[in-house]
């Protein structure tokens, strides 16, 4: 099982269209908490921008989130205007499968990007996506996801440490 990403960002809106260019990566499956919103469901003009340029430059976006509740997604959406797919059960296949049918895309033209390794980015290698692990938005989080984020530290050490030493 892969735990590592294949690219790392302080947040969403560091990824740009060269990047993207560089990796053949034609479309982002984006997750939604504490990725593109905070812990109160609040979403920055500088992501909304950032999702807008993207699509703009051709970029397609999808928003593949675990949540149930089905009333925050579809309000994020409407900001963005994309597709999505809610209560997704990553790291499962199901979901990141679906997705890349609905965008018609090669799972490697597809990156995930989320805050967290072991539904994003688990989920994203086990579908031979590109992985791209953003930090937090805050460090307030649901109780299901708190447990995790020790482990998931120590894996940000090491890629950090390995990312100084390229």
């Amino acid at each position: 099982m892969n735990i590592y990403p294949n690219a790392y960002f302080k947040r969403v809106e560091e990824i740009t269209i060269e990047f993207l260019n560089k990796h053949k990566i034609k479309a982002l499956l984006l997750d939604v908490d504490n990725t593109l919103v905070d812990y109160s469901k609040k979403m920055t003009e500088s992501v909304i921008k950032w999702a807008k340029e993207l699509k703009g430059q051709g970029v397609k976006l999808y928003i593949l989130s675990n949540t149930n509740d089905k009333a925050k997604i579809e309000n994020i959406v409407k900001d963005l205007d994309i597709p999505y797919l809610h209560f997704a059960m990553k790291p499962l296949k199901r979901g990141f499968k679906k997705a890349q049918k609905e965008l018609g895309e090669k799972s490697e033209n597809i990156a995930i990007v989320g805050d967290q390794i072991f539904t994003d980015i688990i989920g994203g290698n086990r579908c031979h996506m590109f992985t791209i692990l953003v930090e937090p938005i805050n460090e307030k989080d649901f109780w299901y996801t708190m447990w995790k984020r020790p482990i998931e530290k120590k894996i940000k050490s090491k890629i950090k440490l390995e990312q100084k030493t390229k």
